[in-house]
């Protein structure tokens, strides 16, 4: 008989649903990422190649040969470049994981600090240290050992490297849309 009024009380947890869909797409982004990286940076088939008659692969810790692997004992630049930016974007992930998690919970000592803002940099970081290991390989691996390997290709450890930065980089704008999603609705909010 009487039509409904609808009061706006009852539209608010519609922005608040979508912000939490943001960051639970982030978070399972994140986490998926950070299970990328460190399954990429701790396994061996970056490069494969024909050496001698034999097939040999070799990863940023060792390289196998024969059915044989030992571990990179050479010093050298890329390698470690490659390595010390794939573990700082492990971390910085991992640190984005944390303030991600934290970013469910409201507690009202940080006020000022917004954790999906902060969780959304930490991926940015994460995908570029990502993107700066990964750059490196390729250039040093596609202009030096491409031409000292006549049969050589990238392999599956190398690729899910470059997925990591994708699945970093969308857990990166999840956060930042949910941070956006949040100031909007503070912004619109009674004062």
């Amino acid at each position: 008989m009487f039509p409904l009024k609808r009061s706006r009380s009852a539209a608010a947890p519609i922005p608040q649903l979508k912000m939490y869909s943001f960051m639970g797409g982030g978070l399972f982004c994140a986490i998926v990422g950070n299970i990328l990286l460190v399954v990429s940076t701790a396994t061996d088939y970056w490069m494969q190649y024909r050496l001698s008659g034999n097939y040999a692969h070799q990863g940023l810790w060792r390289y196998c040969m024969s059915n044989k692997c030992y571990m990179q004992t050479d010093s050298i630049a890329y390698w470690n470049a490659t390595r010390a930016f794939m573990i700082l974007s492990g971390m910085s992930c991992f640190a984005g994981i944390i303030a991600g998690i934290m970013s469910f919970s409201h507690f009202s000592s940080f006020e000022r600090f917004n954790r999906s803002f902060a969780a959304g940099i930490m991926f940015f970081v994460s995908t570029f240290f990502v993107l700066l290991g990964m750059a490196i390989y390729t250039g040093v691996t596609v202009n030096f050992l491409g031409r000292r390997f006549g049969d050589w290709r990238f392999s599956w450890s190398y690729i899910l490297g470059w997925v990591a930065m994708l699945m970093n980089f969308f857990a990166g704008i999840f956060y930042i849309c949910a941070y956006r999603m949040c100031e909007c609705r503070r912004g619109t909010g009674p004062r």
